[in-house]
């Protein structure tokens, strides 16, 4: 027996793989452990294998698919192109089923059904806020702890932005549309109320869909196919009005810009998503908003995977930082994972802690006491494994508070 489902890895892509090796220096495991089936290439080997009714969907197979962290560093230097993050989404599919555990059926409750509900997101947003005013979260032990108190501060009343709309602060040049997302939208609100702000001081209108629900980017991570798929319908609808839809999250852009294999419509909404940190480089370069004054000093730059790997996005976080006044500094030439990945540190703690011990240790190497992050997930990492005396930001978040002072003064 090799595939059982209709979300299959194709054949042509496996067969695209070359076996040249040029991903293995990419690859956070594989640097790890120096081990070939911890590499992306041992890993398309064993899916081919399978492929070919060679090897069983084993717990060998199992284990050696699961330990990857879909960062996707393997996929800019592949000469092949190989779709590695796609693959692997749909071996995880076929894992769900072949492999049925307890674990994997309480994960897809959460991630495809509790994601996907406003209701108990805003639930679980006012337990989260109500135990770090109680000083409950210190209670809490392993990766489930750390992320918890590295969580920024909950604000009560909880303000989610889907539904919302906002106009423009000076002459009207168009509309946009924001993307919220599941745990952006509860726990990461500054983020998109930084974005709001400046889209509106460059004249944008902004709205955001009551309608639109999480972008199934955990749930396809994770294998619950059938779940991403709904998720990605009921967005595709959602955001069919609009001509631009802006995300602030790098792992929902990078979902959201691969609808084109999940869904009908999917390449349409794909076409017209753009990363937050693009759109506010490209307004900066028009001119529609202001190059700003003054030294802020040196801000650490965290790539997040899926924001260099996957979209091939570099440049322009960059880009804004230094329009905010800010002397961007390198710590990763890489871009390697800092261990976050998703929900990857339940199933690998020591895996993921020790990842973010590195990018921790790079980060204190800068001397910087700020680091940008465009993720939420790399943003908790870094949190939970930093000093208190460093900060983390999204580079939105430092621009908007840049131009803020620059109006006010």
């Amino acid at each position: 027996m090799s595939w059982v489902t209709d979300f299959a890895p194709e054949r042509d892509d496996l067969d695209s793989c070359v076996t040249c090796g040029l991903c293995l220096p990419f690859c956070p495991t594989f640097r790890l452990t120096g081990d070939e089936t911890a590499s992306p290439r041992g890993r398309l080997a064993a899916i081919l294998a399978v492929a070919r009714g060679e090897q069983p969907v084993d717990e060998r197979f199992d284990e050696m698919m699961s330990f990857c962290l879909q960062c996707r560093a393997c996929e800019p230097p592949c000469p092949s192109m190989v779709p590695y993050g796609k693959i692997q989404e749909r071996v995880r599919a076929e894992l769900l089923v072949q492999r049925p555990s307890l674990r994997r059926f309480l994960r897809r409750l959460v991630l495809g059904r509790g994601l996907a509900s406003p209701t108990m997101l805003r639930t679980a947003g006012i337990g989260v806020a109500v135990a770090q005013r109680l000083g409950l979260t210190r209670l809490v032990g392993g990766p489930t702890g750390r992320s918890l108190r590295a969580l920024r501060r909950v604000s009560l009343p909880l303000r989610p932005t889907r539904g919302r709309s906002w106009e423009p602060r000076g002459t009207p040049v168009g509309t946009v549309a924001l993307f919220s997302g599941c745990v952006m939208d509860v726990w990461f609100t500054p983020v998109h109320e930084a974005l709001v702000d400046v889209l509106r001081v460059a004249g944008y209108r902004v709205v955001a869909p009551a309608s639109q629900v999480c972008c199934g980017a955990l749930a396809a991570h994770d294998g619950a196919a059938f779940d991403a798929v709904r998720m990605a319908a009921h967005n595709v609808r959602a955001f069919a009005e609009v001509d631009l839809v802006v995300v602030d999250a790098a792992g929902c852009g990078a979902h959201l810009r691969d609808y084109g294999h999940w869904v009908d419509g999917g390449a349409e909404l794909a076409a017209k998503t753009v990363d937050a940190t693009v759109l506010v480089a490209r307004l900066l370069d028009d001119g529609a908003l202001p190059e700003l004054e003054g030294d802020r000093g040196e801000v650490a730059v965290q790539d997040p995977c899926h924001l260099r790997h996957a979209q091939r996005i570099v440049e322009e976080p960059r880009r804004v930082l230094r329009a905010a006044g800010y002397v961007p500094v390198e710590i990763d030439d890489l871009g390697l994972c800092c261990g976050a990945a998703g929900i990857y540190g339940l199933s690998y703690p020591d895996t993921s802690a020790e990842l973010g011990r590195r990018k921790a240790a790079q980060v204190r190497d800068s001397g910087a006491s700020v680091v940008a992050s465009a993720n939420p997930g790399c943003e908790l990492q870094l949190r939970g494994h930093l000093d208190v005396g460093i900060e983390v930001r999204h580079p939105i978040e430092l621009y908007r508070d840049a131009l803020l002072d620059e109006l006010t003064a």
